[in-house]
């Protein structure tokens, strides 16, 4: 199957664009965006891995799916096009990130200049009906994800993934920690913040393991 996807990915996932389930997944969307409003647009579902290709990952972050409301979702888990007003989660990992190393929160809540740097800002599920918050669960794109993140663990060394949240701790699972950095913590949404999420330096930490491991550091 032809997925319009990076190149070193589509190399990468070439296996798995094959198997049978990711052919009704495909079905699936396509049929979903033809009948209802989807999010993120559909030349931004691969946007994660577009603006990240495989060789230059260094560090996972893993969030669930993507926001559900007009204007925020554009394929980078936790991030929102410009302009748009910071969803609570994304507001806190800010006020961690100027906490652990000093950075001012910026203007915008667009991540992609994380990804172009080597940040590979995956949701589990890759759409999502308009305010219908996992509405895309269950139809495929769980395992599509699993096998990304196993991929990455497999061929690649010395990454670090950022596992926030217990849904997120659970797709970690498949990763080996003999060969990659695994920073654990609650999920930095209101409900759970303050029980580990502020002071967790993951920020700092995920950049001492790359200067370590003779890579450059990351600008948050």
């Amino acid at each position: 199957m032809d997925v319009k996807i990076e190149e070193s990915w589509k190399k990468v996932l070439s296996d798995e664009f094959e198997k049978p389930y990711f052919k009704i997944l495909t079905e699936f969307v396509k049929e979903e965006y033809k009948t209802h409003t989807i999010y993120p647009e559909g030349k931004n579902i691969f946007n994660a891995f577009n603006l990240c290709p495989f060789d230059n990952v260094k560090v996972v972050i893993i969030g669930q799916d993507p926001y559900h409301e007009p204007m925020q979702a554009h394929g980078l888990c936790f991030s929102v096009q410009d302009g748009v007003q910071f969803p609570p989660s994304l507001q806190n990992i800010f006020k961690e990130i100027e906490s652990d190393l000093g950075v001012k929160v910026p203007k915008s809540g667009n991540l992609e200049r994380w990804a172009k740097q080597g940040v590979f800002l995956l949701n589990s599920i890759l759409t999502v009906r308009a305010h219908e918050a996992a509405s895309h669960a269950n139809k495929g794109w769980e395992w599509f994800t699993d096998s990304v993140i196993q991929k990455i663990s497999d061929k690649k060394e010395n990454v670090v993934f950022m596992l926030w949240g217990s849904y997120a701790k659970n797709k970690g699972k498949v990763i080996d920690t003999n060969k990659h950095l695994i920073l654990n913590t609650v999920h930095p949404s209101p409900l759970s913040v303050y029980r580990g999420f502020f002071g967790c330096k993951h920020f700092s930490k995920a950049n001492e393991y790359l200067i370590q491991h003779g890579k450059t550091a990351i600008e948050w």
